[in-house]
């Protein structure tokens, strides 16, 4: 089973409107202290190996100068081979650091575009605007990335499927072999959730809008591989797949999660109490029902001898019935030994797993 490591960088230019995620706006660089504290953490957990995957997550990662990355790196002693993600946001670099970080040991880019409408861009308090866009991408394949992907969020407002093109039309041209494509979700503690923006999709309208995705990145050459991941074939993002098969992951910062041998725990969302040392909290065990829920997610879909084999208990008659209903309606397919959801089934997966859980 592979082992994936998770950095997390709670540091922002400034909070996306969309955004909850634990991070601090209002920041240029990463603090030293912060790298102690993460090499510190690292230090006390005994790992089940070296990592197979190595993933910097933010807030915004690239704030991080090449020289922390590497000592993040080195100290994790990943395996060779190992995939090493950095997220960034594409007014953060230029070819200059992006080479820095492939010589530190980065060997994948993610680059958070959302959208090519520089008036959305600004809707959604992003910091850059899409020839930033452009130039990150060219930059990252003059620093040697061969391996990059780009963000793309859908049913925004006034949405409309010529942005969707135009946005997928940037990210395809910058020389991304993978692409994330996910809806908006007003978030309650973001800026967004206490005052939603004017002019969103209603939910049928974002159906619409996923499925046209759907069918445009594959067109484009990207496999769909799990709901809201697309890629060129072998360029599927490793680290994430750790996630949803349930396997070992240590998260590092203040509100990472961490799943090791099955035993789930995080780190309170305080960044000055991680850097003092606080203690991570217990979070419970990763059963047949968390296997279940992540593994729907994939386009692959849901081995049940596994998840039976994990613990998970035969469905009802009733159960039954509406699976086999769900397959009539096109939501997913079914067969004595598996169920994987379809792109419309994907849209109403919270549904479908209620009637299964």
């Amino acid at each position: 089973m592979s082992f994936g490591l998770y950095y997390h960088i709670p540091y922002c230019f400034s909070r996306c409107r969309y955004c909850d995620f634990y991070a601090a706006g209002g920041q240029r660089g990463v603090p030293d202290a912060y790298i102690d504290a993460l090499l510190r953490e690292l230090h006390r957990h005994p790992l089940p190996g070296a990592p197979d995957t190595v993933y910097f997550g933010g807030g915004t990662p690239s704030l991080l100068t090449p020289a922390q990355a590497r000592r993040l790196i080195q100290a994790a002693a990943p395996r060779p081979g190992a995939e090493i993600t950095l997220e960034a946001n594409p007014e953060t670099v230029d070819e200059e650091q992006l080479r820095g970080f492939r010589e530190a040991g980065v060997n994948r880019l993610s680059l958070g575009v959302q959208s090519a409408s520089d008036a959305q861009l600004r809707t959604l308090g992003r910091p850059h605007n899409a020839a930033q866009a452009r130039a990150a991408f060219a930059a990252a394949r003059q620093a040697g990335f061969a391996n990059i992907s780009g963000d793309i969020m859908l049913a925004l407002p006034h949405y409309t499927r010529a942005e969707f093109d135009q946005t997928l039309a940037l990210i395809q041209e910058g020389g991304a072999q993978h692409i994330s494509a996910y809806l908006l979700k007003i978030e309650p503690g973001s800026a967004f959730g206490r005052r939603p923006p004017e002019g969103l999709p209603d939910p049928d309208q974002a159906a619409d809008f996923y499925l046209y995705a759907v069918e445009q990145l594959a067109r484009a050459g990207y496999q769909q591989y799990e709901i809201s991941s697309f890629a060129r074939p072998g360029f599927e993002g490793q680290h994430n797949r750790i996630y949803w098969d349930c396997g070992d992951y240590l998260g590092l910062g203040p509100a990472a999660h961490s799943c090791m041998g099955n035993q789930r725990f995080y780190y309170p969302p305080d960044t000055a109490a991680f850097i003092a040392g606080s203690d991570p909290v217990p979070d419970g065990v990763c059963g047949a029902e968390d296997y279940l829920i992540l593994q729907l997610r994939l386009a692959d879909g849901l081995d049940l001898a596994e998840y039976r084999r994990r613990g998970g208990a035969e469905f009802t008659a009733h159960q039954q019935a509406f699976l086999e209903h769900c397959a009539r309606a096109g939501y997913l397919t079914l067969t004595p030994d598996h169920i994987a959801l379809t792109p419309l089934g994907m849209i109403v997966q919270n549904s479908i797993l209620e009637e299964l859980i």
